[in-house]
């Protein structure tokens, strides 16, 4: 499958980097290709710099946002939140039409400081107003309760017995997600319901940032625990 992973820093190179190891024909894309490519200093997590990064993987170009969603079947939303609409803006409505549009974005806002709070909250998600701005778009949210690493190595805790959420208003583009979430190595996969449901998945947000200052770790997840009749 053709991907296009919008953003490049720590989520975008993760996410990027498995997909192209399962042999999906990857695109990463950013505002200024150039700029991006020639980037030598760590990243904001510490990571190395992109052009490193890059330079063992060179079997995933680097395009502008347009560029890489125009000749991609799926696009992945790995940009900021805060900054999401307008990097899905300049790839183009057009662009989007059509295609399963994966959202593992959180909309955090760090305006009144540490730690960030959720802009939307409640009564609406980011994933919605993305479904809303881009309504030929399939949008799915996903993946956006766990740091990274889990994203495409769930077996690094508990065996990869934990819980990933999908929420869309379009089953066959979630089961599309389920079915690449699977090649992760995802085993438990719950569909919460339609686009709103990312309103919930989205408010896990608050608990995980506080469960990681209490542990001082970001490699835990949820598991949702079933009665077993």
């Amino acid at each position: 499958m053709k991907i296009a992973v919008l953003g490049t820093g720590t989520v975008g190179r993760v996410l990027a980097g498995a997909f192209a190891a399962l042999e999906h024909e990857v695109v990463m894309g950013t505002r200024d290709p150039e700029g991006t490519a020639g980037r030598t200093r760590p990243d904001m997590m510490g990571g190395p710099p992109f052009k490193e990064w890059r330079a063992a993987h060179r079997n995933i170009r680097l395009e502008t946002f347009a560029g890489a969603a125009g000749a991609a079947e799926m696009v992945v939303n790995a940009t900021k939140g805060a900054g999401s609409l307008d990097a899905l803006g300049a790839a183009g409505a057009a662009r989007l039409a059509g295609k399963v549009l994966m959202d593992v974005s959180n909309p955090l806002d760090f305006t009144q400081g540490m730690p960030p709070v959720l802009n939307p909250v409640n009564t609406d998600s980011l994933a919605e107003r993305i479904q809303r701005a881009f309504p030929g778009a399939m949008v799915v949210k996903t993946l956006n309760t766990m740091n990274a690493g889990l994203m495409v190595n769930p077996g690094k805790i508990a065996g990869g017995d934990h819980t990933v959420f999908v929420s869309g208003d379009d089953d066959t583009a979630k089961a599309t997600v389920a079915e690449l979430l699977q090649a992760l190595g995802h085993r438990d996969i719950i569909d919460l319901g339609d686009i709103t449901s990312a309103r919930g998945a989205e408010m896990l947000l608050p608990l995980w940032l506080r469960i990681y200052a209490a542990l001082g770790i970001p490699d835990f997840n949820i598991k949702v625990v079933r009665k077993v009749e």
